[in-house]
C-alpha cells in the first residue's frame, strides 16, 4: 500500500504525539501533570455558553450555515477590530470566518501555493505553518527566531534570493512559542519587505488578547499599507476559552480572502449557526471574562518564572501569550530534558526542538492548568533537576 508523497514527509503532530505520550504514563499509573498544550482549563464564559443553548434550540440554525459565514458574525468581527485596533473592514469582501484558526492557516497554503513554491515560516513556530506547506507541495524556508533579536526575525539576514522566490511569510506575535511580542518597527518592515518582493503576509494573532504589564499587542493591520499585502488570523479559542468551540475568521487583503474563500468553499460547510451566534456573544458582550482571564495567566507567568529563575534555569517574563519559554540546563538538549521532566517528575514539556531547529535548548511551559497543579508540576521540576 502507498501513500502521497507529502503523507510520507508529513512529520507527526506534536500535541497528538503529546497525547499519546501522557496516555502512556497514565497506563503505567504516573500522575501526570501536562504543561505541554495550550488549552485553557477554565470553563467558557456562561453567557456565551447561554447563547449557543439559546440558538441550538432554534431549528432555523440546523440547517447548512452559510459558506462565508454569518453576515451578522462578519460584520462583529469587523467591529470588534474598529473598537480594539481603529482598523476599517469590509465585512463582505476583507473577513472570513474559520472553523478555527488552525483550518484556515493550513488552508491558506493551498490557495497562494503551486508545487515547489517557497514559503517563510518561523523557526521555532507553530507546527502547523510548516505541515500546511508540505500538504500544499511548497517548500519551507525557515526564518530563525533567535533570543539575541527578542525572537524577532531580522529582515537583513533573510537570503534575497529566499525573499525574491517566496509567495507568502507567516509571522506570529505574540509568538507561540516563544512568548515574544513584537518589536515596534518589526510590521512596518514586514510590510515593506513584502510590499517590494510581493508576497503575501499572514500574520497569526491567536493570543492577541492575553498580555500582560500594561502591554497591548498592535494588529499588523493597522501598519500603512498592510492591507494591501496582509492578512491576518484570529481566533475566539484562547481569547474566551474557546478552544474546543472551533470558531475563527481571517481578515484583511480582499484577494487573499477570496482565494481561501474558494478554497475552503469546496472544502467544508462553514460553522454551525449556533456557535457563530455564541461568537457574537462573545464579541458583543461583557469582556470583563478576558480581564479576568488576563490575571489568572498574569499570577501563573509570575510563579512560573520566578521559580524557574530561582532553580537556575533561565527565563524571561514574558508580556504575552499563555506560555512560557525556558532554556533547558548544561548537558541537556531540548528532547532529552522533556523526557528526563517526563521521567522523573510526570511532567510534560513541550521540547523546543519541535517547533523548528532553532528551538533546540529551549522547552515550552503552558500556562494552562489549575493554579495548584502547575505548583505542584514546578516542586516535581524542582525535585528532579
Amino acid at each position: 500500500m502507498e501513500f502521497a508523497e507529502r503523507i510520507e514527509n508529513l512529520p507527526p503532530y506534536l500535541f497528538a504525539e503529546i497525547d499519546k505520550k501522557i496516555t502512556a504514563k497514565k497506563k503505567q499509573g504516573v500522575d501526570v501533570i501536562s504543561l505541554g498544550m495550550g488549552d485553557p482549563v477554565e470553563p467558557t464564559p456562561q453567557h456565551i455558553i447561554d447563547r449557543l443553548c439559546k440558538e441550538a434550540n432554534d431549528p432555523a440554525t440546523h440547517r447548512y450555515p452559510s459558506y462565508y459565514g454569518m453576515p451578522a458574525f462578519r460584520k462583529e468581527i469587523a467591529a470588534w477590530y474598529k473598537r480594539r485596533f481603529d482598523v476599517d473592514l469590509d465585512p463582505d469582501t476583507e473577513v472570513l470566518p474559520l472553523i478555527g484558526s488552525k483550518e484556515g492557516i493550513s488552508h491558506i497554503f493551498l490557495s497562494i501555493l503551486d508545487k515547489g513554491d517557497m514559503a517563510l515560516i518561523p523557526d521555532p513556530g507553530y507546527p502547523v505553518y510548516q505541515t500546511g506547506v508540505i500538504l500544499a507541495d511548497g517548500e519551507v524556508n525557515f526564518v530563525s527566531l533567535l533570543e539575541r533579536n527578542e525572537f524577532n526575525p531580522d529582515f537583513s539576514m533573510i537570503d534575497p534570493h529566499a525573499l525574491r522566490l517566496a509567495k507568502v511569510m507567516f509571522l506570529n506575535y505574540p509568538n507561540n512559542p516563544t512568548a515574544a511580542v513584537a518589536k515596534p518597527s518589526l510590521f512596518r518592515e514586514a510590510v515593506e519587505t513584502a510590499s517590494t518582493y510581493s508576497f503575501i503576509i499572514c500574520h497569526d494573532f491567536a493570543y492577541s488578547e492575553i498580555t500582560f504589564d500594561g502591554y497591548g499587542a498592535p494588529s499588523i493591520l493597522q501598519t500603512p499599507g498592510a492591507k494591501d499585502v496582509a492578512v491576518e488570523f484570529h481566533s475566539l479559542s484562547k481569547t474566551y476559552n474557546m478552544t474546543g468551540w472551533r470558531c475563527g475568521w481571517v481578515a484583511g487583503n480582499a484577494r487573499v480572502i477570496e482565494a481561501l474563500g474558494r478554497v475552503k468553499t469546496n472544502i467544508d460547510s462553514g460553522i454551525f449557526n449556533a456557535i457563530q451566534y455564541a461568537g457574537i456573544e462573545a464579541l458583543t458582550g461583557s469582556q470583563q471574562c478576558v480581564e479576568e482571564m488576563r490575571e489568572v495567566y498574569r499570577v501563573r507567568r509570575n510563579l512560573v518564572v520566578n521559580t524557574l529563575n530561582r532553580i537556575g534555569l533561565a527565563t524571561r517574563k514574558p508580556k504575552g501569550t499563555v506560555f512560557v519559554w525556558v532554556k533547558v540546563p548544561d548537558g541537556f538538549k531540548s528532547a532529552s530534558f522533556a523526557s528526563h521532566i517526563l521521567d522523573k517528575a510526570g511532567v510534560v514539556v513541550s521540547p523546543g526542538n519541535a517547533y523548528g531547529p532553532s528551538g533546540e535548548g529551549y522547552i515550552r511551559i503552558s500556562l494552562t492548568v489549575k493554579d495548584d497543579r502547575l505548583a505542584e508540576a514546578l516542586e516535581r521540576i524542582q525535585a528532579n533537576l
